[in-house]
This record gives structure tokens, sequence and C-alpha cells, in this order.
């Protein structure tokens, strides 16, 4: 292998030592995140019971998981593009007889498309994966308490319990008024798919 790496040129070696490291990592990584080992790149796995938001929060939206995971500047999303960027390179170099210039522009081009596929396809494994976890009607007669101030002008946050995760949810007062953080309420409906109606409980 080495004496084959040798006789390669300059450029054909910069695309082979991409596509090995890119390779790899991307391998590894793609069999521990599949292992459930590793937790998420933005921390959102560092422990704790801290409750579930539904604003931003991947267990009720999964695809904020799979496109944080493959985002261009994320671990993953780097070694996908290595990955395709020396594979399709090398091959462009060393195949179609196409000047530098090419080859990295279609090397690239590869990468980026990779990252952009690997992104969508982990998103839909996660609707998949969460489908009808969390019927977020099944709030309405819960009670809670308010997280974040309800004004009558602004939205805040109520924190309850939905089919027994903790959640926190956008909410808006019933009748306007404003409600204040630790107050008690009871939601009354849902609107707009994710926004809670409270009144005063």
């Amino acid at each position: 292998m080495f004496a084959w790496f040798e006789q390669l040129s300059t450029l054909d070696k910069f695309f082979a030592v991409f596509a090995v490291i890119g390779t790899v990592l991307f391998s590894i990584r793609l069999v521990l995140m599949f292992l459930g080992v590793g937790g998420d790149e933005d921390g959102s796995d560092a422990g704790g019971d801290a409750p579930d938001m539904v604003d931003g929060d991947t267990s009720d939206h999964p695809s904020q998981d799979t496109d944080a995971a493959f985002t261009l500047l994320s671990f993953q999303g780097l070694t996908a593009f290595f990955m395709m960027f020396g594979l399709v390179g090398l091959a462009m170099s060393r195949g179609s007889g196409q000047t530098a210039w090419w080859s990295l522009t279609a090397a690239t081009a590869a990468g980026l498309l990779t990252v952009w596929f690997i992104s969508k396809l982990f998103r839909w494994f996660g609707s998949l994966q969460h489908s009808g976890t969390i019927n977020l009607n099944n709030a309405v007669g819960q009670e809670g308490r308010v997280y974040l101030s309800i004004k009558d002008d602004h939205p805040g946050k109520v924190e309850l319990t939905v089919q027994g995760h903790l959640k926190v949810m956008d909410a808006v007062s019933e009748d306007g008024s404003t409600l204040s953080t630790d107050t008690r309420v009871l939601v009354t409906k849902l609107i707009n798919g994710n926004v809670l109606v409270v009144r005063k409980k």
C-alpha cells in the first residue's frame, strides 16, 4: 500500500490522505452514533434532568439533532466532506485525466453534496424514530406553572408534564392578562400546533 502511495502524484496524495482520514473517522463516528455513544455535538447530552424544550427541543423536533449532527462545520459533516472530497478528487485526478482545477472543483462539489444528502437522510431516520412519540394535544386540560412570564403582548413559556415528559412550551394567556413566573395555570387549548392557551389556576 505504501508503495502504491509513493507512486502517486502530489495532488493524488493530497486527495488520498483526505479520503483515508475522512473515511476512517466518519465510519467510526457513525458506528458510535448508532450505538448511542458520544452524545450530541451541541452538548445537549451533558446530563441531568432538565426539562424538554418544545421550541428547539430535540425530542419533539428530531430534525434538529440530525441537522446539527451533519452541518458542514460539525465533526460528522467535516469527515463526510473529507471522505467524498478525497475519493472523488482521487478518481477525477487519476481516472479522467482532468486538470487539477476540475478535480478540485468536482471533489468540493461532491463533498458538499454528500453533507447535504446525509443530513436529509438522517433527518428522515429521526422522523421515523420519533414519529408519534408526543401528542401535544394531550397538554390540554393539564396543569402547569409559568416558566417564563406571559404578557398581554408577548408569549411566555409554561412548564408541565405531557405523556410523562416534562415539557417547556410557548404559551399565551387566555384573557390577555399578565401571568408571572411560577403562577399555576391550566391549559385550555392548543393553537398553531405548539402554543398553549392558559388561564390562571
